[in-house]
């Protein structure tokens, strides 16, 4: 039989959300405990519904030629000629603030600011431009030596009370560089670029600088992750959340970590099902019930479906960058769920379930949720939902993993 959840892992999700300022996960506690279901489902219903509208902004700036436009394309997986990419030049082509959101994350923009460095830069003036207050954290992007105007504007954002981080890009044509010397060695050059950074900021009071090294045209090498999973640790965990699904799917680890955000909500979006279900109005309720189960389970499975990018356009794209046929992709596709997501696909999923594992956490469930009493339905449409979102959660995640071995031809 699947694992069933044990009240331990209920209070560590809960605890897990401890910092989303919207509604208070403890509120969702304390009516699980001490208040009716009703009550309950009503506060994880509004709960989920703030998680959807929470916002990220991301404001990128630094010299012109820097690679920041280059990056905001990446980060939002996307080439630098694709359609709705950040324009990109050898002279600078921001004028003014330019907000670039996810397709599928509209709430989510990365945001391309005018180029610093101008002899008559003023940091504090530029930031009052850009309307500062607006974003979330800042990217400093510097591609060559460590200057002035990057000094004062991190120092200027850090009296501001935001956050930064600083970016040297271009690594890798520093390194190329770099090899015609016959003393060259890879670890001290980037130790070198790092410490000049870093000494640079220290001039200006910034205390223990965070620098990190990447090359805007390969996300997966150098010092990106670090990056990515720096700004991941230091979100508030709504923003994280948003953040983490938006990523793009350009690693195994990056994908397993999609999925254990995604499976957080799972037994929130059963406990919303198990609401309706046991309402006692047998015959009305039973249809009811069905049609939430399958209003629920067909909005969560698209949302796996494209936060794994296994939709038809992802897919395409992934096979223009990889030079592998789209065929040869689906090829490895084993989940019913990478056809179309309908109402008959979700009911038949729902009714294929293992009768004896449901059953048998139906009666599980009893216990452990405040509220269900021994309304064996409400424990029924619990396990059910539960247990068919989480099956249909990790056979996304091999299709996706299956996906990217497929395209890289690698076996890491």
């Amino acid at each position: 039989m699947e694992e069933i959840i044990t009240t331990e892992e209920v209070n560590e999700y809960l605890d897990a959300d401890n910092s989303f300022e919207i509604i208070s996960p403890d509120e969702i506690k304390e009516a699980l405990a001490y208040e009716d279901l009703p009550s309950a489902v009503g506060k994880i219903k509004d709960y989920l519904e703030q998680q959807d509208r929470v916002e990220l902004n991301i404001a990128v700036t630094g010299e012109s030629g820097s690679g920041k436009s280059t990056f905001i394309n990446a980060f939002r997986g996307m080439g630098d000629e694709d359609e709705d990419s950040a324009a990109t030049g050898v002279v600078e082509t921001t004028m003014k603030p330019t907000a670039y959101p996810y397709k599928k994350y509209p709430n989510v923009k990365l945001w391309d600011l005018p180029g610093i460095g101008t002899p008559n830069f003023k940091a504090e003036e530029y930031l009052k431009q850009v309307e500062f207050q607006r974003y979330d954290f800042f990217i400093i992007f510097a591609s060559d030596r460590f200057r002035e105007c990057h000094a004062h504007l991190a120092a200027e954002i850090v009296k501001m009370e935001k956050k930064f981080y600083f970016v040297r890009s271009k690594i890798d044509a520093n390194i190329y560089a770099e090899q015609r010397k016959k003393t060259f060695n890879k670890q001290n050059t980037l130790d070198a670029i790092r410490k000049n950074c870093i000494e640079g900021l220290e001039s200006v009071g910034v205390n223990s600088p965070l620098v990190f090294l990447i090359t805007c045209f390969d996300l997966t090498i150098y010092e990106f992750k670090n990056l990515e999973e720096t700004i991941e640790k230091e979100l508030p965990q709504h923003k994280r959340h948003v953040l983490m699904l938006a990523l793009p799917n350009i690693s195994l680890e990056i994908n397993e970590r999609k999925k254990k955000e995604l499976e957080k909500n799972i037994w929130k979006l059963a406990l919303l099902s198990a609401g309706v279900a046991s309402v006692p109005v047998p015959l009305l309720n039973a249809a009811l019930s069905i049609s939430v189960d399958v209003a629920i389970l067909m909005k969560e499975l698209r949302r796996y479906y494209n936060v794994f990018s296994l939709d038809p356009a992802s897919l395409q794209k992934l096979a223009d960058r990889s030079g592998k046929s789209v065929d040869d992709l689906k090829y490895v596709l084993k989940s019913p769920l990478h056809a179309e997501i309908n109402k008959d696909l979700v009911i038949k999923l729902l009714t294929g379930s293992s009768v004896a594992a449901t059953e048998a956490a139906a009666e599980y469930f009893l216990g452990l949720i405040p509220g269900l009493g021994s309304l064996a339905a409400g424990s029924l449409s619990f396990a059910t939902v539960y247990f068919t979102l989480k099956h249909c959660l990790d056979g996304l995640v091999t299709d996706a993993r299956n996906v990217l071995i497929a395209a890289l031809e690698t076996s890491v």
